[in-house]
């Protein structure tokens, strides 16, 4: 039985698609605590853009580097396994998700060994049990806004892909696949700051109970959808690599075959 399952493209192809989506989003998340400044990256200096009374530069959190990625894969997935894939696959990321913010909680309220929390003072860092809770304690309402935001980006991408694909038919790919991904990206990039910087600051350990004034986080927000907007773009490409791909994988017979009853089971 097992070996049939494995042997039938389709199921390994979802297995391999699903399998890449749920790592993305999970190192998405791991890698987000990081900011980063973009321009310092490309060894250019920090652009300083007047936006909302501020001064906006390229400052953005790891995560952005892969959540592009999370969903153009959900596009793919959409194109050949329907609404219902990308739903099942969407919900079991949060509720994975959730599972390994709860283990990383456990993990850093365990009591340290006497010598581990100095053990790396020598390598620039005087107490690992901070760094340890600093890196994967994230604030609840990161945590929350996070899981909101992907599973509401994931909803939109869904319908925008689907109304767009009704609409083409099997021409333009780029722009279903593209489109969706620019919407969603929208709406990802501003729910997540607005629940976690906005809304629920109290949650977060080290904001002081204090929120962030409403144009300093509109001006992260556009920073960052200006940036995922950039990349989806460029991205583009890649759509058509991993389409061919997957043809040549499936067989055109197949694939078309998919590719309607995905269709078919939306409507």
């Amino acid at each position: 039985m097992i070996t049939n399952i494995i042997k039938d493209k389709s199921t390994k192809l979802f297995i391999f698609l699903g399998g890449f989506f749920i790592a993305n989003a999970f190192i998405a998340e791991v890698i987000g605590v990081k900011i980063f400044s973009l321009e310092s990256t490309l060894g250019i200096e920090p652009f300083k853009i007047p936006l909302f009374g501020n001064e906006f530069s390229f400052n953005l959190t790891a995560g952005v580097l892969l959540w592009p990625v999370v969903f153009i894969m959900t596009d793919i997935i959409n194109e050949y396994y329907g609404e219902k894939g990308v739903r099942f696959l969407s919900y079991l990321t949060v509720g994975l998700l959730a599972y390994a913010f709860a283990m990383y909680y456990l993990a850093i309220k365990l009591v340290p060994a006497g010598w581990w929390p100095g053990s790396k003072t020598d390598q620039g860092i005087p107490d690992m049990q901070a760094a340890y809770g600093q890196i994967f304690g994230q604030g609840i309402a990161i945590i929350l806004g996070s899981l909101v935001a992907f599973l509401i980006g994931q909803v939109v991408d869904v319908v925008v892909f689907h109304r767009i694909k009704k609409w083409s038919g099997e021409k333009y790919i780029w722009l279903r696949s593209t489109g969706s991904t620019i919407v969603s990206q929208l709406i990802d990039s501003f729910v997540v700051l607005f629940i976690a910087f906005y809304l629920y600051p109290k949650y977060i350990s080290d904001a002081n109970g204090k929120a962030w004034a409403f144009n300093v986080v509109m001006a992260i927000c556009i920073g960052n959808y200006i940036y995922k907007f950039i990349m989806a773009v460029l991205l583009t490409p890649v759509i058509y690599i991993v389409h061919n791909w997957i043809e040549k994988y499936l067989g055109h017979k197949l694939a078309t075959e998919m590719k309607k009853a995905a269709i078919k089971d939306e409507a």
